[in-house]
This record gives C-alpha cells, structure tokens and sequence, in this order.
C-alpha cells in the first residue's frame, strides 16, 4: 500500500525570548557560513532538547528532532505525548502553517486541517455568513458548503441563532459551528489536533461519532493529536508517542498508551506540596503528606486497610473545609474518590496553624498497578481552597487470589467488589 504521509527527518528549531529568527549578528553568521562556505548553519549545533521544566544552557530550542515515519493509505494515527512535546508544531509542518528546519514532508492527496476550530470567524458576521467564509478558508468551494449546509447547520446544534451575529454566540456554541464546518470536508488526509477536547457532552459524543464514521466508514488517512486517551484507544489503529520534541514510540496504539503513561506522565520527582497549582490567597501550605510521605511516589502494600492524608498549614481567614482525594489511572480516567464534605456533609473548622488528618478506608481488593491522585480542600460545591492535580502516583502492590494470580488494572478494572453473601 502506499504512503500518504511521509516524515522525513523532521526537525524545527526555535529561538526563544524573540519575535522572528534572530539577531542581525545571527543572521549574518548563518549567511557566511551557509552561502559563502557552502558548510552547516552553526546554530543548529547549539540547540538543545525541548524540555520545558528545566532552565538551559542555549537560547535555541528543538521543538521537533529527527522526526521520521511513514503514514500508509486509510491508517487512523494517534499523536500522543505531553503538553510542549512537539504534537502541534508537527501537524503544523504538515498543513503548511510552518516550515521545517530541516527535512522534508512527502504527502498524497489533499490535506484538510482542524486545529484551531473557528479561527476567523467574524464577530459581526452571521453564523450562516461565516459558514460559507470558514468553508472557502479551508477550501471548500461554493458548491459544496450550498450543498451541504443544512447538514453543517444541524450537526453544530445551532439552527436557531444561524442568522444572528457571532459575537452573541457562546464561546462553545463558536465551537460547534466551527467544528460542524471543519468536519463536513472531504479531504484524503484529515489532520486532527484536540477539537474534540472542546464542547459539552453532547457534543463531544456527536464529535467522536463523526470522526469515527471519517476514519473508517470513508477510509481517510487521519492523523489525531488528543489527550483523551479513550478517545485514541476507539479511533486509532496506530499510535506515535512523542516526548520533548522526539520520537519516543511508534506500534500498536494500547502500547503507545503504554508507553505514554508510564514513561511521559510520570509525576517528577519532589514533594506533594509543591504539585499545588491553585490555592487561595490566604492559604499558607507547609506540607501534604500522603500514604505516610510527603515525596510524590509511594507503595500501597496488599493488606494494607486505609490510607493516611495530612495537611498541615497556616490560614489567615477561618473557614471550613473538607477534603477530596481522587484515584485516577495514568491516561486521565478517574476510578475512585474519597469525597468527604460533598458525600457525608462532614466539614472541619479551621484558623491559624492548623493540621487536617484523615486516613481513608481502601476498596478491600484494589488491582495491582500505578495510580494519579488528586487532592482537594474545598467547600463542597462552592470553592476550592486548593486544588493539586496529578500530585502524587500511588504503586498498588496487591496480594495474590486463591490461586496466586494478581488483580489486573488492565484486565479486571481498578478495585473487586464483594456481594454481602459472601464471607
């Protein structure tokens, strides 16, 4: 079969603090050394690997390094890794919004992109207007979007407000009518970059369903950047796992699942405290200890009963609080939670220095494998004192059964249920 896509060495190198490519001073370097002395642009020596949590040593980046694959005909392929770790730039190479570094892109067939879903609407424009403007943007002819409007129309939902401007829309109902425009294309390759992550329920559910009828009831070649990994593992056939601009994996997609939760989403190293990333003003966090430490990865032994949460702190403002802890798998999908105050109305008075323990009972089977924990101080409903997500990752090492086999995440879900029956 032959190939739609073929990545070629793919690498792009940025320049960071600056708007543009450089200095004069650069510029001229790079001119002497390419032009004149017919040898390689110096400052593609000095990049350096594009990991954004560590301070470097070199003002150029590489955003993609040695990127090369091939994409055959018909093949549905996830794109899969971190925030920062090159998804985006690489369809961006593809559909031409940018140009490589170095190496080159072959392509077959006529290329349709989403990757900002209803980029160029205009605000004063009507919803029907700005269907015809954003169909002939992404190169539909006049014929197909008359011929296809009230399909548009009906899929974003909006029917009722089509003849009403824009800027009275919704930001999700912007959305939908952007999406609704960029899904009724007919290209040979379909390039997907996190559309699907937008909208409500409703929406997103019409949204899979359409991408699943383009990529296998049409037989398009698709290319599908997501973080919803139950999203990949429906629609994709094969995935690619890139991290800090590289090539990490390329096979089957549960593997490059595999792949990208175990060696990308791994929660760095340090303390529990420190994965904080919203917390009201007069809340002063000294340490959160979980399982007995207050590092971001422990073990949860099979006989183990309960779990110890510890908060301890200083607040100028008396409130009252409860906590809530969420187990997670490694791709996103929570599987359990202990939500006191939301459940049992139970919340606790707090002023000053103060330190919040609870131990929470553990399901009395929980399958053997790694777990994202989410934790929560909150007035159910109402605010969040402090949110940490993706703090810590719990290993749940559990007991054998009767016959000496381990409780699976993978195979049997994430904890055993017991009937009253038995003993």
């Amino acid at each position: 079969m032959a190939s739609a896509i073929e990545f070629d060495s793919i690498s792009k190198q940025y320049r960071l603090g600056q708007v543009g490519r450089g200095t004069l001073s650069a510029d001229l370097s790079r001119w002497w050394a390419t032009t004149v002395l017919r040898k390689e642009d110096p400052y593609l020596k000095i990049g350096e690997t594009n990991d954004r949590s560590i301070r470097g040593n070199s003002d150029y980046v590489w955003a993609l390094r040695d990127i090369t694959f091939d994409v055959q005909q018909g093949d549905v392929v996830g794109i899969i890794g971190k925030n920062g770790a090159g998804k985006s730039t690489l369809l961006k190479i593809l559909s031409k919004v940018t140009t490589p570094t170095t190496g080159e892109i072959r392509t077959r067939g006529r290329i349709g992109t989403l990757l900002e879903v209803g980029t160029g609407f205009h605000p004063e424009m009507t919803g029907r207007e700005n269907i015809y403007m954003n169909g002939a943007i992404l190169g539909m002819t006049k014929h197909e979007i008359r011929s296809k409007l009230d399909e548009i129309i009906d899929f974003s939902g909006c029917e009722r407000y089509i003849d009403t401007p824009v800027k009275r829309y919704s930001s999700g109902m912007t959305v939908r009518l952007g999406f609704a425009v960029a899904a009724h294309l007919e290209p040979e390759i379909l390039v997907v970059d996190e559309v699907l992550a937008v909208g409500d329920a409703e929406f997103q559910k019409k949204a899979i369903g359409k991408m699943q009828d383009v990529a296998r009831g049409q037989g398009r070649t698709v290319l599908f950047v997501s973080h919803n990994m139950a999203a990949v593992k429906s629609l994709c056939t094969r995935g690619i796992v890139l991290q800090n601009g590289c090539l990490a994996f390329d096979g089957l997609t549960d593997e490059a699942i595999e792949v990208y939760t175990h060696k990308c989403c791994s929660v760095d190293a340090g303390r529990i405290v420190d994965g904080i990333y919203r917390k009201m003003k007069y809340l002063d966090l000294h340490r959160i200890s979980f399982n007995g430490t207050e590092a971001t990865e422990s073990t949860i032994n099979g006989n183990q009963k309960t779990v110890e949460l510890k908060i301890e702190g200083t607040t100028s403002v008396p409130v009252d609080v409860a906590v809530k802890v969420i187990f997670k798998t490694l791709s996103g999908t929570p599987i359990m939670s202990y939500a006191e105050g939301r459940c049992t109305g139970v919340l606790e008075h707090i002023e000053g220095d103060f330190t919040y323990v609870r131990n929470i009972v553990l399901p009395q089977y929980i399958a053997q494998g790694d777990y994202s924990i989410d934790i929560c101080m909150h007035k159910p409903s109402v605010l969040d004192y402090f949110y940490a997500k993706d703090c810590a990752i719990v290993h749940v090492q559990h007991s054998d059964d009767i016959q000496g086999l381990p409780l699976k995440l993978k195979n049997e879900g994430a904890f055993s249920l017991v009937s009253t029956q038995e003993k």
